[in-house]
């Protein structure tokens, strides 16, 4: 099944520069469904969107939530400013979830933090880590004369595969060092 699925990943060439990863390995959603459906001990799914993306917009039932990144509120000469706040125990939490021989597909909102993330990992010796290139969202409609122009619904998982809303707390990262604080 690995080699049917890797045979019909795109090629770097068809991916967009932002979205391609050091290793080189690509899938869209419902390859990557099809992948952990047909070894689910082996195959985990990994959603790299922060805690609220993952709860408000949704996630497949099946992944985990271990952000690249949190986001950061605050006020500053009363204007509301928010900004990302690198994990940096990243690779850390992936290593408690999969081994290096397992198969991690990576996903987040369109495929650009999911490729970055993959890097990460590749440069922590995980092998087979994929980007979900259409991430959960999709990329967008560009048509002028579609009630859904701009809007991402093109492709990606929630447009493509089962997901859902609900939170299982064991399977999100709220925060950096959430884990570390209940070993």
């Amino acid at each position: 099944m690995k080699n049917q699925q890797q045979a019909a990943a795109p090629s770097a060439q068809q991916v967009p520069k932002n979205k391609q990863t050091t290793l080189g390995l690509y899938v869209d959603a419902a390859q990557a469904y099809e992948m952990w459906k047909a070894d689910p001990e082996h195959v985990k799914i990994i959603d790299v969107r922060t805690p609220e993306e993952y709860a408000f917009v949704g996630h497949p039932d099946e992944c985990w939530n271990v952000p690249l990144a949190f986001v950061t509120y605050h006020r500053k000469d009363d204007k509301f400013e928010w900004a990302p706040k690198w994990n940096t125990g990243f690779v850390d939490e992936v290593k408690k979830l999969a081994g290096p021989k397992d198969t991690l597909l990576l996903m987040c909102r369109s495929g650009d933090r999911s490729a970055m993330a993959v890097n990460q990992l590749a440069t922590a010796g995980y092998k087979n880590a994929y980007t979900i290139i259409d991430g959960f969202e999709g990329d967008k409609v560009d048509d002028p004369g579609s009630v859904f122009h701009g809007k991402r619904m093109r492709n990606g998982w929630k447009n493509s595969v089962p997901w859902v809303y609900t939170i299982d707390p064991e399977r999100i990262i709220l925060e950096e060092g959430a884990s570390k604080q209940t070993q």
